[in-house]
């Protein structure tokens, strides 16, 4: 009962009420917005097609509600199980490269764009270019990131904006995740100063598994898949006048990049750590410069 031919003959040629769907899209009010009327009509008309094609029993139904139902009950303000549900069947980074590739369509595209994944937090810390976000880690590489924030469009420096950066510690776990981390460890917020310039210590990435101990890792363990994730640092870099990127950059060494269990990888964020000489602080290098986009660019 493939919906080989468009989702209206997939419920035409059922033997289940072929107006059905139809009915329940048709129940929504005059008042709704067009863009609610759209995205919500084809949401049903697709889940409705999806029980008739694979004949959903009640059973498998309830056991869906039940993992949605556990992903909030394991959510708060320092995880975010739901987004990591969608995460692991790609549907962030299905999102992302959307938003992506309508933003490349401009004559000057941005640095490439990431999920933001679910250990994000809003409250990272204000510190100064040049410090460290290291904390209480004496088993992992040190590595000084640093570069320019530019505008895409005339490639001129730009002063003022805001980079937030996080990251999992050596053992795997981001800070929310570990009592024996002290908060904030491993992230914080740096301006760029005049010249566009960024500073920062940091460690170099190491993969780790994504949290089995939820409908996440449950639905892993369902479809016989690994749990890892390629080492990776966070960013969201953003500056009045200017389109925000959240993304992720990759080590180019690590072994997951071909297989991240969230699908998050392009080649463009793939990174080379250096050696670096004569930095009592740090044994490796990350110059990485960032392109901002102008808010007035257009597709």
């Amino acid at each position: 009962m493939a919906a080989t031919n468009g989702s209206a003959n997939v419920a035409a040629d059922s033997r289940f009420d072929p107006t059905f769907t139809q009915h329940v899209i048709e129940a929504t009010g005059p008042k709704t917005t067009p863009r609610m009327r759209q995205v919500m009509g084809s949401l049903i008309r697709h889940i409705h097609d999806f029980a008739r094609e694979n004949e959903l029993t009640i059973d498998e139904w309830m056991a869906g509600v039940e993992m949605i139902n556990w992903a909030g009950k394991m959510s708060d303000e320092k995880r975010n199980e739901g987004q990591l549900m969608c995460d692991v069947i790609g549907l962030e980074s299905l999102v992302d490269e959307i938003t992506f590739k309508r933003a490349a369509e401009t004559t000057d595209a941005a640095t490439a764009s990431a999920i933001l994944g679910p250990f994000f937090r809003h409250d990272a810390p204000i510190l100064e270019n040049e410090s460290t976000i290291v904390h209480d880690v004496d088993d992992g590489e040190i590595t000084y990131m640093h570069g320019k924030v530019l505008d895409s469009v005339t490639k001129k420096p730009v002063a003022g904006a805001w980079i937030d950066v996080w990251q999992a510690s050596t053992n795997g776990l981001y800070e929310q995740q570990d009592n024996d981390q002290v908060e904030h460890n491993l992230r914080g917020k740096f301006k760029t100063d005049e010249n566009g310039h960024y500073g920062f210590y940091c460690l170099r990435p190491t993969p780790y598994p994504i949290p089995f101990d939820g409908p996440a890792g449950k639905l892993l363990q369902l479809l016989d898949r690994h749990p890892y994730r390629p080492a990776h640092i966070h960013l969201i870099v953003q500056r009045e006048g200017y389109k925000p990127v959240t993304t992720q950059i990759f080590d180019r060494k690590d072994p997951y990049l071909k297989d991240d269990s969230v699908f998050a990888v392009k080649d463009s964020l793939i990174v080379d750590f250096t050696p670096l000489k004569g930095n009592s602080k740090a044994t490796l290098e990350l110059d990485y410069p960032i392109h901002l986009a102008p808010q007035g660019e257009s597709h």
